[in-house]
Parts: C-alpha cells; sequence; structure tokens
C-alpha cells in the first residue's frame, strides 16, 4: 500500500529543513558533532489569506515563501554549522585585525544580498534573453519563419540544456556536493516515513533517493510547462515574440503562473502513481541523478531528527493511495521510475 504525506524538505549546509503541516523543523550538525534542532515560526500566508489557498495562487505563494524561508534557513544552518566562520577565517586569516563575529555576519549578509542580485541578472539572461537570441539566430541561419510551437520548443530545450550543464558543474564543488548528498537523505528519510517503516539508518539506507515531489522536479516542470503558455502567448498575440524587450517582459510575467501550473502539476505527480504521471515525472527524477548523491549515514542521522522534530501527532500519512513499489533494499532506477 502506497502513502502520500504532505512533509517536504531541503537540504542545507551540513543539515535539513523538514516542514509538516503543523511545524517546520531545522536540524544542523554542529562543528562538536551534536545535532542542533530548532524550529522556524510563523504562519503561512496561505493559512492567514484564505484566498492563497486556491489551485494556482497556493502554488506562487508557496514558490515565493520557500525561496524566502530557504534563504533565512541557509543562513542558519551556515552559522550553526561552523561554515560561516570557517569561510571568513579563510578570508582574513591573512589580516592583521580579523573582524568580530557581528562584523563578519553583516559582511556575509552583504555579500549574500550581492550575490543573489547578481544571480537573478544573470538567470535572467541565462533563461530569457539568451535562449531567444539563439532562436532568432536559427530562424535566420536557415532562412525561415519558425511556428510559434517549434520556436518556443527551441527556446525550452536551450534553457533545459543551460540548467541541467549548470547544475552538473556546480557538483564538482565540494561543498555542493555534500548539500546533494544531504539531498539525497531528505529524500530517503521522507520514503520511509512514506512506507510506514521505522525511521532507523538501516531503513533509510535502503531507500531510493529520487521522489516525485522534489524541487528539482518542480524547476523541470516549470521549464515544461512554460513552453505550453509561450505557444499559447504566441497564438493569442501573433508578432510578440519579435519585440525582443516585450517579449522578455512576457516572460517576466508569465512565471508567476507557470510556477502556480507547475506546482498543481507537481502536487497530483506525488499523490498519484499511473502512467501518466510517471511520464511527467521521469524528466524531473532523472535531473536526481544530479541533484542527489547517496549519503553517509551521518547525513542520515540529521534527516531522521529533523523529520522527528517536525512529524505531526496525528501520522501526516493517507494511506488510502495505491502505489507500485520496488522491494525494500532495491534501488532499481528503472524498475521504480521511468
Amino acid at each position: 500500500m502506497g502513502k502520500y504525506t504532505a512533509i517536504g524538505g531541503q537540504a542545507l549546509i551540513e543539515g535539513i529543513l523538514m516542514k509538516s503541516p503543523e511545524k517546520t523543523a531545522l536540524a544542523v550538525r554542529k562543528p562538536d558533532g551534536e545535532i542542533d534542532i530548532s524550529f522556524m515560526s510563523g504562519k503561512s500566508i496561505r493559512e492567514r489569506v484564505l484566498i492563497l489557498k486556491l489551485p494556482i495562487l497556493r502554488g506562487i505563494a508557496g514558490f515565493v515563501e520557500s525561496m524566502i524561508q530557504g534563504y533565512r534557513a541557509m543562513m542558519i544552518s551556515a552559522e550553526k554549522s561552523g561554515f560561516a566562520d570557517l569561510e571568513e577565517e579563510k578570508k582574513t586569516e591573512k589580516a592583521e585585525n580579523p573582524p568580530k563575529k557581528s562584523q563578519s555576519n553583516a559582511l556575509m549578509n552583504t555579500v549574500m544580498i550581492i550575490g543573489s542580485v547578481l544571480g537573478v541578472a544573470l538567470a535572467m539572461v541565462l533563461f530569457m534573453l539568451v535562449p531567444s537570441l539563439i532562436a532568432d539566430g536559427l530562424a535566420w541561419i536557415f532562412r525561415t519563419e519558425f511556428s510559434p510551437v517549434v520556436i518556443s520548443s527551441i527556446e525550452q530545450f536551450i534553457k533545459l540544456a543551460v540548467f541541467v550543464l549548470y547544475v552538473w558543474l556546480v557538483t564538482f564543488m565540494k561543498d555542493i556536493r555534500r548539500v546533494f548528498m544531504y539531498h539525497g537523505a531528505e529524500h530517503k528519510t521522507i520514503f520511509c516515513y512514506e512506507k510506514g517503516l521505522p525511521l532507523t539508518v538501516e531503513n533509510v539506507r535502503r531507500q531510493t533517493r529520487f521522489h516525485p515531489r522534489c524541487g528539482t522536479s518542480f524547476m523541470i516542470l516549470m521549464i515544461l510547462v512554460s513552453l505550453l503558455f509561450s505557444i499559447a502567448v504566441q497564438l493569442i498575440f501573433p508578432g510578440v515574440r519579435r519585440i525582443v524587450w516585450l517579449w522578455v517582459i512576457v516572460k517576466i510575467l508569465m512565471i508567476p503562473l507557470i510556477c502556480g501550473a507547475g506546482f498543481e502539476v507537481l502536487r497530483i505527480c506525488g499523490k498519484y502513481d499511473n502512467i501518466w504521471t510517471r511520464i511527467v515525472s521521469a524528466p524531473g527524477l532523472w535531473m536526481q541523478r544530479i541533484t542527489t548523491k547517496e549519503p553517509e549515514d551521518d547525513m542520515i542521522e540529521i534527516a531522521i531528527a529533523s523529520l522527528r522534530a517536525c512529524e505531526p501527532a496525528t501520522p501526516d500519512v493517507d494511506r488510502s493511495i495505491d502505489q507500485q513499489e520496488t522491494p525494500d533494499g532495491e534501488n532499481n532506477d528503472d524498475a521504480e521510475h521511468l
């Protein structure tokens, strides 16, 4: 009997965030080896504003909240794990007067903000402007005018290629690779919980690290959903794509709708297991071969601690949904996912 749970998580620096309908918990490995458990307070905006519980709108609100909460959780994990202090020591080990801790935190916050702004600007160039320019270049080379379906497909393929290449390249960074290992531990632990097995390192280790409700799958779904939106807009407003600056603005304005629609599709894929949801989930599950890595046992301990800390009083598991599962102990990717 398969199970569906609303519990989700995020890999952090030497830690994991787990979120259930009742609470959000962070488990971080401190420099002395102990596991620090903390909670993030505050009700979701979707609980305070009823209209944001509606389909599409709940996806938009959830995406914004997850970005804000994820950033906060990452900063907390960097501080508690000692990563922030270690990075600051590397930068100031040659300085005669190293900055105080408060100054170090302020500097790190400033650097993170600047990096975020530059990251958004780079993303706009790579995922909005460059694909359009390349598609126009191909049309010029072949001396033809592509249909909305063809031109949109080319753009989305370029976006997908850029995204996959970027994620693959960052896996060569030691710190990022460890985050991806924690990502794998998070998925394995949630699968163990959904199967109703005791949360032990041994049971968690046997689970697959590929989950259909992963944020990686969401990013891939956004690219696929944006293909449909792009085609629809070009059919409704012929010629809008020929004005590059206007087309970029239109794509920016479509982002909330794409996020909302992608969230609904991801929600369905995580709740039901049939041929259609497997086909839709397949690209995201393939991508998780890059964004998740097999975790070490101490990482699994962190994932278990964070899930236990956020587990609701009434188990957050719907046991009414039938799914096909591979036997415990098997990690057969082809058998479990398309």
